[in-house]
């Protein structure tokens, strides 16, 4: 598999970052407008719509500004082997992120930024407000604990559904329109402007309320970056956009556990706890690392040239 083009459609990237922007940006205006920001009460509604405008942009790009011949295969919702070859990476989305997520907990508590209470959720408890009556807790907080992790998996599919509509745009077909810069380019570029697109909403105070606002857009594009280079690879290899949908959806789903672990009294900071914060991208920094060791990372495309006899083809890899 190629990116299908020897050199950058400048009019398809170009289209598709005003697409992708302009009407996400314009959606978050009435958050603006309203004077309530992030706790207007129709804020989940513009959210969710933000999250597909990236994968409106693909689609239009894809069908008539830069028309391809096959526009659902090269976006990634359809392959050439169907479901066999990216089974394997889809399962890989569907664990990998809260375990990761779990790591970088880890981390966060032998840094000493996370203050956890590994068995008695006692921040879990706080946060639900099921606080002790006398003696008996009306809720045991390890039921409550195996209840929220239960949802994680589970609502990690509904949000497998939202995240496919940033993973059409931002992998489905930005990456694979940017790879003839190079995938350290490709990844860079991509994880700029995917972080760069949250901009409305992290003046915000979306993702990191507690630092100052130009903190929260360079911690935003470092995790986009790195986080970006990892969907991007399940992306390329397995020559689909499903299992970068799914490991998105299951980050977002799994955002919760450190709330779960946490310690009563001292709340969760993004900026330094989980994948969001600066402990655990030493998490995503190592797992890009251990890609790259094993061989993973570039990725190697097949590349197929026709052999000197009719019908003879010569296959051969490239990063």
């Amino acid at each position: 598999m190629v990116s299908g083009h020897d050199r950058v459609d400048v009019r398809g990237t170009v289209w598709f970052a005003v697409l992708a922007y302009l009407p996400a940006w314009l959606l978050s205006a009435p958050l603006w407008l309203t004077g309530e920001g992030l706790s207007w009460v129709w804020a989940p509604v513009a959210l969710t719509l933000m999250m597909f405008m990236p994968a409106v942009a693909a689609v239009v790009v894809n069908k008539w500004i830069s028309p391809s011949r096959k526009p659902w295969r090269t976006l990634g919702i359809t392959t050439a082997d169907g479901i066999k070859k990216w089974w394997p990476y889809a399962i890989l989305g569907c664990a990998g992120p809260p375990l990761a997520v779990l790591l970088a907990l880890l981390v966060g508590y032998m840094l000493g930024v996370y203050e956890a209470d590994w068995t008695g959720f006692s921040g879990l408890t706080e946060q639900m407000g099921t606080t002790v009556v006398g003696e008996q807790a009306r809720t045991a907080p390890t039921t409550l604990a195996v209840s929220q992790l239960g949802q994680i998996f589970l609502l990690g599919w509904v949000h497998t559904l939202l995240a496919l509509g940033e993973e059409l745009g931002w992998r489905g077909y930005l990456v694979k329109a940017l790879l003839p810069l190079g995938q350290p380019a490709t990844f860079l570029i991509s994880g700029v402007l995917w972080g760069l697109w949250h901009a409305p909403i992290l003046l915000l105070g979306y993702n990191y309320p507690t630092v100052p606002v130009v903190v929260s857009f360079l911690m935003m594009g470092c995790f986009c970056v790195l986080v970006g280079v990892l969907l991007s690879w399940l992306r390329l290899a397995s020559d689909s956009v499903w299992p970068a949908a799914i490991a998105h959806g299951f980050l977002n789903s799994a955002g919760t556990m450190a709330v779960i672990f946490s310690q009563a009294g001292h709340p969760v900071d993004n900026a330094s706890v989980g994948l969001l914060g600066w402990s655990g991208w030493i998490v995503l920094v190592l797992l890009i690392l251990v890609l790259i060791m094993i061989g993973k990372l570039p990725v190697r495309f097949e590349v197929v040239k026709q052999g000197i006899s009719p019908g003879v083809e010569r296959r051969s890899r490239k990063a």
